[in-house]
């Protein structure tokens, strides 16, 4: 029978992203475990969500014990205030100097490691009456952005005698989570930096979701998890035992559109970067493409997913579609789904596959895959 006569999911499209909320339930407990009870929580939900939808998925990140949100920009975090979520909410990135009155005015909690951040919080204070709250970010060796580790003592000092300004935190960020001895020089630094905040109500953050898995010793008052709540593993230092079992929660899916059979030695897509080799190729057509975020350069090298079997995609992949062999399926009909990442019967395609051809992370790709893909949200265990 055909899948696309069996209960079916509705989108605007042929062509959508699953998101599996039971699985960041799941994945939220698995790193909750390697905490410890008294540590807090910060999810990472920039980029919305790693692709993910921001606005959707907080609720559920919520509701599993999330103490804290961050996001990259103020606009981030006026998105989630406007859909409802009343829960802290940090910029990760830095704040113009401009969006710091916006900020205040929605509770959202911003990093500062500049004079000139100061000075704009002040007026903030002085136009508003109500202190912007601040975390100060510090430089221990990411050399992106923060102010250095060896000046960051008196520029705590400095806000925590400048009475408009709220001090939330203090955080810094690893650069090579996976390597044990670039993050013991980082550690060092960072305990210099904040060696005279322990007495402080203060948050004292550190580690992304590698560091959280690798150096338990390096949790401090809060974690800040991001690819990892949506399933999918970062770089780890290669020495540990111990890693989480998580569960994707992406997945993506399109029906087939156009079904056509051609004969041998025909080309197929632009610049007949495949040419058929059997007397009859079935070709099966879905409508996504590059400009859906996935990457060209992935033509004639990926495979979906048809009634759990593997199908070879064929043919350059094209701005909005791209061409599927299903010669070898006993049974296809226009209509059917076809799995690019995901789970299909006991066959499963994970976006690291794609991360490994192109030589990339797979929360690049997560993240590439466009909004014009409706998102359809489950609870499938």
């Amino acid at each position: 029978m055909s899948q696309f006569r069996k209960p079916f999911i509705q989108s605007r499209r042929d062509a959508w992203v699953e998101i599996n909320l039971a699985h960041i339930e799941h994945n939220i407990k698995v790193l909750k475990d390697f905490t410890s009870s008294d540590t807090k929580f910060l999810a990472v939900v920039k980029a919305d969500a790693y692709g993910h939808g921001s606005t959707m998925t907080a609720p559920t990140l919520l509701a599993s014990g999330v103490d804290m949100l961050g996001v990259a920009s103020v606009d981030e975090g006026i998105q989630l205030r406007q859909s409802g979520i009343i829960s802290p909410i940090l910029v990760l990135g830095s704040t113009p100097e401009w969006a710091i009155t916006s900020a205040t005015e929605h509770e959202i909690q911003i990093s500062i490691f500049t004079d000139s951040h100061i000075n704009a919080c002040i007026e903030t204070y002085n136009r508003l009456k109500k202190k912007p709250q601040v975390h100060i970010k510090v430089d221990t060796g990411m050399n992106r952005i923060g102010l250095s580790y060896k000046d960051a003592p008196d520029f705590i000092n400095k806000i925590l005698n400048t009475r408009q300004i709220q001090l939330k935190g203090v955080f810094s960020h690893l650069a090579c989570a996976e390597c044990l001895d670039k993050s013991e020089i980082q550690k060092q630094k960072w305990l210099e930096t904040t060696k005279e905040l322990n007495n402080k109500n203060i948050l004292k953050h550190l580690v992304n979701t590698a560091g959280l898995i690798s150096y338990k010793n390096m949790h401090y008052d809060m974690v800040r998890a991001g690819i990892g709540i949506y399933g999918l593993i970062p770089d780890l230092n290669p020495y540990i035992i111990n890693k989480p079992e998580l569960k994707p929660a992406m997945s993506l899916k399109g029906r087939i559109i156009f079904l056509k059979e051609i004969e041998k030695e025909n080309g197929v897509s632009y610049g007949h970067s495949f040419v058929t080799e059997n007397e009859v190729t079935k070709i099966a057509t879905i409508p996504i493409g590059y400009a859906d975020g996935v990457p060209r350069n992935l033509s004639n090298k990926i495979y979906g997913l048809i009634n759990g079997q593997k199908v070879k995609q064929i043919g350059n992949i094209t701005m909005d579609q791209m061409m599927f062999d299903v010669s070898n399926v006993n049974i296809v009909e226009t209509g059917d789904i076809i799995t690019l990442i995901g789970h299909d019967e006991n066959e499963s395609i994970q976006i690291d596959e794609w991360a490994n051809l192109l030589g990339t992370i797979n929360y690049e790709l997560t993240c590439q895959l466009k909004v014009r893909l409706p998102r359809i949200y489950t609870r499938d265990e």
